[in-house]
C-alpha cells in the first residue's frame, strides 16, 4: 500500500519543470514557464506550469492539477501508477515494495547491478588485455567507433567465463539480484555469465540508467545478437536503444528515425542525426509508436534494411497506423545498405535527400510487395491482391481501410468492393506483439502463382474496366488471328495501348511481326509459340462474325474501344499514386500527374462520345 508520506517524498524528489521539458518546449514568463499544452493541438501557448508551486494549467483544454495529474494525463495513467511511475523516475523505493510479499529482487538493486556491469564491461573493452579483448577493440575500430565513441555509448566486452559474476559479487550482490537483472544463468548449482566472448551495448531507460544489454558476437556463431531477456526492470516492447539520448531531439524537431541496429544508431548520432532509436530484437511496437509520440514525434520515419527482414519488418508496422496520430514514413537506402554502410561510405550530407524523400509507409510496402509480381498479367495481379490483403488484414476495423484498398485496388486494376471483400477475409500476418524471440523469423518468399484453369477463370476481382478491357482486347486478337492485314497500319496506335494482360500484347505484336500475306493458320502459329494458350482466347472472340460490319469498321470500333478502355485504366492507375502522394509530403511529380490524367480524361470522353454515337 502507498502511504502518504511514499506520495511527499515522490513529491519532493520530482523536478516538475523538467518533466514537463521532456515533451513540451518552455519559456519563462516571470515566475511561470509557458508552453504549446501536450494535451490538446494549439499554436499559441495556452499551457504554464509553476515550478514553485507544482501545479499546471491549461487555458485552452482547461486540464491542471498538480504533478500527480500532470503524469496522469501525459502516461494515461491511474493514480497509484502516476506516483509508482515518479517514484521509479527518482528511484525510491515505495513501502508497498518492502512488504512481505514481495517476490524477487528489489528494482533498484537490480538497476544497480546492471549499472555495476556496464562499468566492468566497458573496463573489459578499454583496458582489459587478452585476445577477446583484443578483438573486441578491432572490431569496433573497423565500425568506426574509436576508443572515444566506445567511452561516450559505455560500450564494452564480455570476457565471460564467470568474470562478472565474481566482479559482482565481491561488491556485494547476491545470486538472485545477479540472476534477476539477467546477468547470469544456473548451471547446474553454478553461477555462470550470461554474456561471453561478445561486444556489448548498454541499454539505458529515459533517466539513462542501465536497464539491459544487447551483446554481438565478433565472429560467425548464433544468435548474432543476444539480448537481455524480459525481466522486472527491462521490457524490450517498450524500451528503445538510445532513447535517452534522442528523446530531446525528438522533441525539438517532432521526428525520430527508427532503426534496426544498435551500430546504426550510434553511427547516426555520432553523424548529428541525433534523433535515432532502434527497437531491440523486435518488430516496431505500439509501445515503441506511444513513446515517440508521447515525446513530440510527428514523423517517425522508419530506415529498415533493403532485405527481406526489414521488408517484413515493414509489413509488421502497418497495424499501428491507425493508433497514432504521427505520420509513419520509410527509407530504404541504395544497394541493401545499412545506415553505419551509407554514412561510413556517403558522408551525413548524402543521408538527407533520402530522408526527404520517405515515403508514407503503406506506399513503401506496397511498392515492395507488389515489385514481386509481374502487373501486366492478370492472373499475377490476382495473386498479389491476396498477398497483400493478409497485410492489411490487422486494418480491418479501421478508418483507414477504404482509403487503403482503393489504392490497392487502383494499383492493381481490381474491383475496389472486390478488393475490400479479400482484405476482410484474409489472415492477418504475424503481428509484432507475437514475435517474442531475439531472433527474426525467416522470411518466406510468396509462391509463384499457380496457373489458372482456364484463360480467364478467377478473374471476377478484377475492376470492370480491366475486365471490359480484357474482353476486347480478345475481340481486337480474334480479328488479327483473321484479317492481320487489315490491322498493320494501326501499329503506331497499338503501341500506346495500356494492356491488361500481357500475354494479350505479346500475342498481338507476334502476329503484326508477321509477313504481308500470311495466312490466318500462319498468323495463330505465330501468336501460339509466344502464348502457348493462344488457340484458346483466339477461339472466343465474336466480333469476326458480326455480318453487319465490314472489316475497317470493325478494326475502328475495336481500336477505339480498346483505346477507351486501356485511357480509363491509365487514369485509374494515376488516381492511386496521387492517392498515396497525398498521405505524405507534396511531391514535386504530382502536379505532372494530375496534368497527365486530365489529358486522358479528355480522350477518354471524347472516345465515349465517338462509339456512343455509332451505335
Amino acid at each position: 500500500m502507498i502511504t502518504d508520506e511514499d506520495k511527499e517524498r515522490v513529491r519532493q524528489a520530482t523536478d516538475f519543470q523538467a518533466l514537463v521539458s521532456e515533451t513540451v518546449v518552455l519559456r519563462q514568463r516571470g515566475h511561470d514557464f509557458w508552453g504549446c499544452c501536450p494535451f490538446h493541438h494549439e499554436k499559441s501557448p495556452s499551457f504554464h506550469i509553476n515550478p514553485s508551486t507544482g501545479l499546471w494549467n491549461c487555458f485552452g483544454c482547461h486540464k491542471g492539477g498538480d504533478v500527480f495529474d500532470y503524469v496522469m494525463a501525459r502516461e494515461n495513467l491511474e493514480f497509484v501508477d502516476a506516483i509508482r511511475y515518479l517514484a521509479d523516475r527518482a528511484g525510491i523505493e515505495l513501502s508497498e515494495e518492502q512488504g512481505s510479499g514481495r517476490r524477487g529482487p528489489k528494482r533498484n538493486r537490480l538497476i544497480e547491478a546492471l549499472g555495476e556491469a556496464e562499468s566492468f564491461y566497458s573496463t573489459m573493452l578499454l583496458r582489459g588485455r587478452g585476445q577477446g579483448n583484443d578483438a573486441a577493440r578491432r572490431y569496433l575500430a573497423g565500425r568506426g567507433f574509436g576508443s572515444d565513441v566506445c567511452r561516450r555509448w559505455g560500450l564494452g566486452f564480455a570476457p565471460g567465463r564467470g568474470a562478472l559474476v565474481a566482479d559482482l559479487r565481491q561488491k556485494g550482490f547476491t545470486p538472485q539480484e545477479i540472476m534477476g537483472a539477467d546477468l547470469a544463468v544456473d548451471r547446474s548449482g553454478r553461477l555462470s555469465d550470461r554474456f561471453y566472448d561478445r561486444v556489448m551495448f548498454p541499454i539505458h531507460d529515459e533517466q539513462g540508467r542501465a536497464i539491459g544489454f544487447g551483446g554481438r558476437v565478433m565472429g560467425d556463431a548464433k544468435p548474432k545478437y543476444l539480448n537481455t531477456r524480459e525481466t522486472n526492470v527491462f521490457h524490450k516492447s517498450k524500451h528503445l536503444f538510445a532513447f535517452d539520448r534522442a528523446k530531446e531531439t525528438i522533441t525539438a524537431r517532432g521526428t525520430a528515425m527508427v532503426v534496426e541496429g544498435y551500430t546504426d544508431v550510434i553511427a547516426l548520432h555520432e553523424a548529428g542525426y541525433t534523433n535515432a532509436v532502434a527497437a531491440l530484437g523486435t518488430a516496431l511496437s505500439l509501445d515503441h509508436v506511444k513513446l515517440l509520440e508521447r515525446f513530440g514525434a510527428k514523423v517517425i520515419i522508419c530506415m529498415f534494411d533493403g532485405d527481406a527482414a526489414g521488408q517484413k519488418a515493414a509489413e509488421l508496422s502497418i497495424q499501428h497506423l491507425d493508433k497514432t496520430k504521427a505520420e509513419m514514413r520509410c527509407v530504404v537506402l541504395p544497394d541493401n545498405q545499412d545506415p553505419a554502410e551509407f554514412l561510413a561510405d556517403h558522408g551525413s550530407e548524402a543521408l538527407q535527400p533520402y530522408l526527404r524523400a520517405a515515403k508514407p509507409l503503406m506506399s513503401f510496402v506496397f511498392d515492395k510487395k507488389l515489385s514481386g509480381y509481374d502487373l501486366s498479367v492478370p492472373g499475377q495481379r490476382i495473386a498479389a491482391l491476396n498477398d497483400v490483403a493478409a497485410v492489411l488484414a490487422p486494418l480491418k476495423g479501421s478508418v483507414l481501410l477504404d482509403s487503403y484498398v482503393t489504392q490497392l485496388a487502383g494499383r492493381l486494376g481490381t474491383d475496389v468492393e472486390a478488393t475490400r471483400r479479400a482484405v476482410m477475409n484474409a489472415r492477418p500476418a504475424q503481428t509484432s506483439e507475437q514475435r517474442s524471440d531475439d531472433r527474426r523469423p525467416a522470411y518466406e518468399p510468396v509462391p509463384e502463382p499457380a496457373a489458372p484453369v482456364t484463360p480467364y477463370s478467377g478473374f471476377d476481382v478484377l475492376s470492370r474496366d480491366d475486365r471490359a478491357l480484357m474482353e476486347v482486347e480478345r475481340e481486337l486478337l480474334s480479328v488479327l488471328a483473321t484479317d492481320v492485314d487489315a490491322v498493320r497500319p494501326f501499329g503506331e496506335r497499338i503501341a500506346g495501348f495500356s494492356w491488361a494482360d500481357s500475354r494479350h500484347e505479346a500475342m498481338a505484336w507476334a502476329m503484326l511481326a508477321t509477313p504481308a500475306g500470311s495466312t490466318p493458320a500462319q498468323v495463330v502459329a505465330a501468336a501460339t509459340e509466344v502464348v502457348p494458350e493462344a488457340p484458346r482466347i483466339l477461339s472466343g472472340g465474336r466480333m469476326s462474325q458480326v455480318e453487319r460490319m465490314t472489316t475497317a469498321q470493325k478494326v475502328d470500333f475495336l481500336l477505339d474501344t480498346v483505346d477507351l478502355h486501356s485511357t480509363r485504366r491509365q487514369v485509374g492507375q494515376i488516381k492511386a499514386r496521387l492517392s498515396a502522394m497525398s498521405q505524405g509530403a507534396p511531391d514535386e511529380n504530382a502536379q505532372e500527374l494530375f496534368r497527365q490524367a486530365t489529358e486522358l480524361q479528355k480522350r477518354a470522353n471524347e472516345l465515349s462520345a465517338k462509339l456512343s454515337a455509332m451505335n
